[in-house]
């Protein structure tokens, strides 16, 4: 659906967000990605279509683009992520019990993981726009503790979870599902899983968790860049057929990101903007 030449688009978007080049990655908007050819552009807005290809005729892709907003829903979105005088973007707190928990009305969302997922580096990309919001990031596996809260501006709240699995805390559980079973302005739990490793037991755990609570969730596969096409690809299968026949409460599509190149992450920030109703998006399908 890239409906507008490279040139416009992106004239439209330097009109949205202006920022000083040397604090961000060079992709971390739109506008950065205007040194790239269109292809290049497309698959970092749409990862899914660098492998489409190596599917099987059979295989049906309309579930895998049921989100595919356009080139100017997600420039709208992207907004967003952009800190204003007026629309401030910073870490708000830490808690480590519910009920040590901020009262904030916003709509909000968290992302939760097994350690060493990507979580942490998934997040401070989706805030690579706003520099100066600091996401700490370990090496080591099971670095976040607590759960961490930032603020989008009066928009929405993005919770960063602990990680599950080695080096969790041991009191994970009754951090994590007093949270995503009362907290009332939570619209959506991001479930991350390793797309180079495929689900482990400890991902299966954390979907009868997920699935328990009868909350909307959705799938986030991270670390595509890890791996080969075929890997990917026979991961991105299990994940789907999970989805299918274990779910009733995650969103049909998974999504595919990786931190490191950028690809997936500015429709992940529509998707946010599109389920907390901060905006109208004028499409959000292929079709």
């Amino acid at each position: 659906m890239l409906s507008l030449q490279p040139r416009q688009w992106l004239r439209r978007w330097a009109q949205l967000c202006t920022l000083p080049r040397q604090t961000v990655h060079k992709l971390a908007s739109l506008q950065e990605a205007r040194v790239l050819f269109p292809n290049k552009v497309k698959r970092l807005l749409y990862p899914f279509t660098d492998i489409e290809e190596y599917l099987d005729s059979s295989v049906d892709r309309t579930q895998f683009q049921l989100f595919h907003p356009c080139v100017d829903d997600v420039l709208k979105a992207e907004r967003l992520f952009c800190p204003s005088p007026s629309h401030k973007i910073d870490y708000y707190m830490s808690a480590e019990r519910m009920d040590h928990s901020p009262a904030l009305k916003q709509p909000e969302v968290c992302f939760i993981g097994r350690s060493n997922v990507g979580k942490s580096s998934l997040i401070k990309s989706l805030f690579s726009l706003s520099p100066n919001v600091e996401v700490r990031i370990s090496k080591t596996p099971g670095h976040t503790k607590k759960m961490n809260f930032f603020r989008v501006g009066r928009a929405f709240t993005i919770v960063d979870m602990p990680g599950y699995g080695h080096r969790a805390p041991r009191d994970f559980v009754d951090m994590v599902e007093p949270y995503l079973y009362s907290r009332k302005n939570l619209v959506r739990t991001f479930l991350l899983v390793d797309g180079s490793v495929g689900l482990q037991k400890t991902d299966h755990v954390a979907l009868e968790m997920c699935e328990e609570t009868r909350s909307p969730y959705v799938m986030v596969v991270t670390k595509i860049d890890k791996c080969g096409r075929s890997s990917l690809l026979k991961n991105l299968m299990n994940f789907q057929d999970v989805i299918t026949t274990q779910t009733s409460s995650c969103f049909p599509q998974p999504f595919l990101v990786s931190s490191l190149k950028f690809s997936g992450i500015y429709i992940l920030r529509c998707f946010i903007a599109h389920i907390t109703g901060t905006i109208q998006l004028t499409d959000t399908s292929q079709n």
